[in-house]
């Protein structure tokens, strides 16, 4: 509930009555929908810890389907399974029964969503499931339903009272199986150890794609890298530095492991008529800090951004197989 004080609150003050009624209208539905979602997790219990051990040890499949309403939960449950490691797809159940039946197959379960059990069109899904001998899980509101009658299992929704004002259009039904169907993904996630990795191969677009990118698709190799030896002339180095334009050079002992590196700042710091002439191991900073090539590209940008650095070598072991500069995230978008 917001504040008495709080901007909302007094920015409604100067409100005309309709828009003061809408904002009422928002406030009250959401109340409602919160309170129906604490009661949907009061109300889990060993049947939801049966489903996750279903979905997690089958062979196929999860089909998910829903009409109306349910329908399009259905599809958006299907669609966080299927990015989150459990192979999923929607089957509509009214095209179900003119040849789409034929998507389910043996190895797969059945996740059915429907608030009254009672929905026509999923009859034939049930059936088909009865005579294939097809898990099927319900998402009910009635126990005494079809449809929770002929499931294997059922995940059943306490009583609910529709934010719709006549208590007929499928509101907090539908937030409801919404909120119960993430839980399952969600608990699926992480009873089968689902990395950020395997989310990365999933969601290779858009800003969440860049997000997960790793630090191996974006590094500098081979000859982009800036590498000198320890006893290498500081004329040297300043030159490998120029060339590569990564704004530091990374320093190898005799058996090619990282031991140091030399940045704008080193130079600075060592800035005297005789810089050129000194050897990179008198003016490197020490044991450098790195990252591994598999890392998410976030982390790269993360760890530079906390140590106030540019640039990082890229090692495996303590040997350097590239480099990532800042402006490499910026471009591709992770920020």
């Amino acid at each position: 509930m917001a504040s008495p004080n709080s901007p909302a609150l007094q920015d409604a003050d100067r409100l005309d009555a309709a828009a003061r009624a809408a904002i009422a209208s928002a406030r009250r539905v959401l109340e409602v929908e919160a309170r129906a979602l604490e009661a949907v997790a009061a109300h889990i219990g060993p049947g939801f810890a049966e489903a996750v051990a279903l979905f997690a040890q089958l062979p196929g499949r999860v089909v998910v389907t829903g009409m109306g309403k349910s329908g399009h939960v259905a599809r958006k449950i299907a669609a966080t399974l299927a990015s989150t490691g459990t192979p999923a797809l929607y089957v509509h159940p009214a095209e179900a029964s003119h040849g789409d039946l034929g998507m389910i197959t043996r190895a797969d379960a059945v996740l059915a969503f429907s608030n009254s059990g009672e929905t026509a069109e999923l009859r034939d899904i049930t059936l088909y499931c009865r005579r294939f001998r097809i898990p099927l899980v319900a998402v009910v509101g009635r126990l005494e339903s079809t449809l929770a009658q002929d499931a294997d299992l059922v995940l059943p929704l306490p009583p609910l009272e529709e934010a719709c004002p006549l208590g007929l259009a499928p509101t907090t039904s539908t937030t409801a199986m919404l909120a119960l169907g993430d839980a399952l993904a969600v608990a699926l996630l992480e009873r089968k150890g689902f990395t950020p990795g395997q989310f990365a191969e999933f969601h290779p677009g858009g800003k969440l794609g860049a997000r997960l990118m790793r630090v191996e698709q974006l590094m500098r190799r081979d000859e982009e890298l800036p590498l000198v030896g320890l006893e290498t002339p500081m004329r040297e180095a300043v030159l490998e530095m120029t060339r590569k334009c990564l704004g530091c050079v990374g320093i190898l002992d005799g058996d090619g492991r990282l031991v140091g590196i030399i940045t704008d700042g080193d130079l600075r710091r060592h800035m005297g008529p005789d810089l050129l002439e000194r050897r990179a191991c008198e003016v490197m900073t020490p044991r450098p800090r790195t990252i591994g090539p598999r890392a998410l590209a976030v982390e790269a940008l993360g760890l530079m951004n906390r140590c106030a650095i540019t640039v990082l070598f890229v090692t495996e072991g303590d040997r350097p197989v590239g480099a990532i500069h800042v402006h490499d995230c910026l471009r591709a978008g992770i920020a």
